[in-house]
């Protein structure tokens, strides 16, 4: 931010439904299932002028987990905002269950943005999940916004290799339906597994995780958003949780 600019109000994304974490964890998947019916799979985006991306690094010697956001002007991309919130561990480590573990903290550093994302990539599944209700999809339908769920594993499911090149994908299928994509978003290295969180089909979600991508396996959004909770976890993120950059600055 520049000495003579003037901070920019604090608009904060607000979850639209109320949600528990103090849940056991047959609590929480049967919380997953009364939500999913919630997970719009067909497009209702609307103008995409700003996107985040979002992802947690756990401190587990201190008992939190740090969420970092991290928003961009779309389609160019040029980063404006990134902010972050910690909050305690509460919740166990149980495959399928992250949600509960992460999004209390994701959820307060949406609350401290400066500028509402039009669309959320988040670093772990969204529909490919045994419950079809992965954190992209929690964290769409909690905050009622378009989400993606960028996975760097798969979860559940089986598929084809897709073609070695850019823009490859196939089929991620679990029990005879489709439930995301095998992308290949760098020719020749390794592909990763997206799927629909909330208000976005499987096609546009493609098209989008390409659009974000630029060069490297994990999109931009998340793998930023990865470099930057790592940082504060080692501490070499002080001071305010919110840092504004200028307009093609990176």
């Amino acid at each position: 931010m520049t000495p003579s600019s003037r901070p920019t109000r604090l608009v904060g994304v607000k979850a639209k439904l109320r949600c528990r974490w103090a849940v056991t964890p047959a609590e929480a998947r049967r919380i997953q299932l009364s939500l999913r019916d919630r997970v719009e799979q067909r497009d209702r985006v609307g103008e995409l002028r700003r996107v985040a991306g979002a992802d947690v690094a756990l401190d587990i010697a201190r008992g939190k987990a740090i969420a970092g956001v991290v928003i961009y002007r779309f389609p160019k991309m040029e980063e404006i905002e990134r902010v972050w919130a910690e909050k305690p561990l509460r919740f166990p480590y149980i495959p399928g269950l992250l949600s509960f573990r992460e999004m209390p903290a994701i959820l307060a550093a949406f609350e401290r943005v400066r500028h509402a994302p039009d669309l959320i990539f988040c670093d772990g599944q969204g529909y490919a999940h045994p419950r079809r209700f992965g954190i992209a999809c929690h964290l769409g339908v909690v905050l009622d916004c378009p989400a993606i769920g960028c996975g760097k594993s798969r979860l559940i499911g089986t598929h084809e290799e897709p073609s070695n090149e850019r823009g490859g994908w196939a089929p991620l299928e679990d029990k005879g339906e489709r439930i995301g994509a095998v992308l290949r978003t760098r020719t020749g290295v390794k592909p990763i597994y997206v799927s629909v969180g909330h208000r976005v089909s499987l096609e546009r979600a493609i098209e989008l995780v390409l659009a974000v991508s630029d060069g490297y396996r994990i999109p931009r959004p998340t793998r930023d958003a990865d470099h930057f909770v790592g940082a504060v976890k080692r501490g070499e993120v002080r001071g305010t949780a919110v840092v504004e950059r200028r307009a093609g600055s990176r």
